[in-house]
Protein backbone atom coordinates (compact mmCIF):
# COMPACT_ATOMS: atom_id res chain seq x y z
CA UNK A 1 0.00 0.00 0.00
CA UNK A 2 1.47 3.38 -0.99
CA UNK A 3 2.57 5.47 1.98
CA UNK A 4 3.70 9.03 2.36
CA UNK A 5 5.16 10.98 5.26
CA UNK A 6 5.11 14.72 5.84
CA UNK A 7 6.76 16.54 8.74
CA UNK A 8 5.07 19.74 9.93
CA UNK A 9 5.72 22.35 12.60
CA UNK A 10 2.74 23.50 14.68
CA UNK A 11 2.33 27.27 14.51
CA UNK A 12 0.28 29.67 16.59
CA UNK A 13 -2.43 29.91 13.91
CA UNK A 14 -3.05 26.14 14.34
CA UNK A 15 -3.94 26.53 18.01
CA UNK A 16 -6.74 27.77 20.22
CA UNK A 17 -6.31 30.32 23.02
CA UNK A 18 -4.80 27.60 25.22
CA UNK A 19 -2.02 26.79 22.75
CA UNK A 20 -3.55 23.41 21.85
CA UNK A 21 -4.15 22.55 18.19
CA UNK A 22 -7.76 23.37 17.37
CA UNK A 23 -9.60 20.21 16.28
CA UNK A 24 -10.52 21.55 12.81
CA UNK A 25 -6.92 22.65 12.11
CA UNK A 26 -6.00 18.97 11.80
CA UNK A 27 -8.11 18.82 8.63
CA UNK A 28 -5.59 21.10 6.87
CA UNK A 29 -2.70 18.90 7.96
CA UNK A 30 -4.51 15.78 6.75
CA UNK A 31 -5.22 17.47 3.39
CA UNK A 32 -1.55 18.37 3.01
CA UNK A 33 -0.57 14.77 3.77
CA UNK A 34 -2.90 13.41 1.07
CA UNK A 35 -1.75 16.01 -1.46
CA UNK A 36 1.92 15.19 -0.81
CA UNK A 37 1.33 11.45 -1.18
CA UNK A 38 -0.43 12.00 -4.50
CA UNK A 39 2.36 14.37 -5.63
CA UNK A 40 4.95 11.70 -4.77
CA UNK A 41 3.01 9.33 -7.02
CA UNK A 42 3.10 11.85 -9.88
CA UNK A 43 -0.45 13.14 -9.48
CA UNK A 44 -0.92 16.93 -9.43
CA UNK A 45 -4.38 17.58 -7.98
CA UNK A 46 -4.20 21.27 -8.94
CA UNK A 47 -3.56 20.43 -12.59
CA UNK A 48 -6.31 17.80 -12.56
CA UNK A 49 -8.74 20.39 -11.16
CA UNK A 50 -7.85 22.77 -13.99
CA UNK A 51 -8.63 19.91 -16.39
CA UNK A 52 -12.01 19.25 -14.74
CA UNK A 53 -11.25 16.39 -12.32
CA UNK A 54 -11.62 17.11 -8.61
CA UNK A 55 -11.14 14.87 -5.55
CA UNK A 56 -13.26 16.29 -2.70
CA UNK A 57 -13.52 14.64 0.69
CA UNK A 58 -16.90 12.89 0.94
CA UNK A 59 -16.38 11.03 4.20
CA UNK A 60 -14.05 11.44 7.14
CA UNK A 61 -13.68 9.71 10.51
CA UNK A 62 -11.25 11.10 13.05
CA UNK A 63 -10.19 9.68 16.41
CA UNK A 64 -8.36 12.30 18.47
CA UNK A 65 -5.97 10.54 20.86
CA UNK A 66 -3.65 13.21 22.26
CA UNK A 67 -3.29 16.96 21.57
CA UNK A 68 -0.49 18.69 19.72
CA UNK A 69 0.58 22.08 21.01
CA UNK A 70 2.27 25.20 19.70
CA UNK A 71 5.89 24.49 18.74
CA UNK A 72 5.49 20.73 18.27
CA UNK A 73 6.83 18.99 15.19
CA UNK A 74 4.43 16.33 13.96
CA UNK A 75 4.52 13.71 11.25
CA UNK A 76 1.53 13.00 9.03
CA UNK A 77 1.56 9.44 7.66
CA UNK A 78 -0.81 8.78 4.78
CA UNK A 79 -1.66 5.45 3.16
CA UNK A 80 -3.93 4.55 0.27
CA UNK A 81 -6.08 1.66 1.44
CA UNK A 82 -8.35 1.19 -1.56
CA UNK A 83 -8.80 2.63 -5.02
CA UNK A 84 -12.29 2.30 -6.42
CA UNK A 85 -13.76 3.18 -9.80
CA UNK A 86 -14.45 6.76 -8.67
CA UNK A 87 -12.99 7.02 -5.17
CA UNK A 88 -9.83 6.71 -3.08
CA UNK A 89 -9.81 5.52 0.55
CA UNK A 90 -6.99 6.85 2.72
CA UNK A 91 -5.88 6.12 6.27
CA UNK A 92 -3.86 8.76 8.07
CA UNK A 93 -2.08 9.17 11.37
CA UNK A 94 -0.51 12.19 12.98
CA UNK A 95 2.26 11.51 15.50
CA UNK A 96 4.60 13.53 17.67
CA UNK A 97 7.60 11.24 17.97
CA UNK A 98 6.12 7.88 18.95
CA UNK A 99 2.96 9.42 20.46
CA UNK A 100 -0.14 8.88 18.32
CA UNK A 101 -2.14 12.11 18.22
CA UNK A 102 -4.82 11.28 15.68
CA UNK A 103 -6.09 8.51 13.39
CA UNK A 104 -8.29 9.25 10.39
CA UNK A 105 -10.09 7.44 7.60
CA UNK A 106 -10.81 9.63 4.59
CA UNK A 107 -12.70 8.90 1.38
CA UNK A 108 -12.24 11.20 -1.61
CA UNK A 109 -14.57 10.94 -4.59
CA UNK A 110 -13.60 11.67 -8.17
CA UNK A 111 -15.98 14.26 -9.62
CA UNK A 112 -16.25 16.65 -12.54
CA UNK A 113 -16.69 20.43 -12.30
CA UNK A 114 -20.46 19.92 -11.81
CA UNK A 115 -19.63 17.70 -8.81
CA UNK A 116 -20.95 14.61 -10.60
CA UNK A 117 -19.12 11.34 -9.94
CA UNK A 118 -16.80 10.25 -12.72
CA UNK A 119 -14.24 7.48 -13.14
CA UNK A 120 -10.70 8.20 -12.00
CA UNK A 121 -8.77 9.02 -15.21
CA UNK A 122 -6.78 6.01 -16.47
CA UNK A 123 -3.42 7.83 -16.28
CA UNK A 124 -3.97 8.56 -12.58
CA UNK A 125 -5.46 5.16 -11.88
CA UNK A 126 -2.27 3.45 -13.04
CA UNK A 127 -0.24 5.67 -10.65
CA UNK A 128 -2.52 4.70 -7.75
CA UNK A 129 -2.07 0.95 -8.11
CA UNK A 130 -1.58 -0.68 -4.74
CA UNK A 131 1.35 -3.07 -4.83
Amino acid sequence: MPKGRLEKKIYYHDTDCGGVVYHAAYLNHLEEGRAELLREKGIDVGELARQGTIFPVVHIEIDYKCPAVYGDTVEIATSIEKVGHASIDFTQEIKRGSALLLKAKVVCACVDTNLKAKPIPEAELSKLKIV
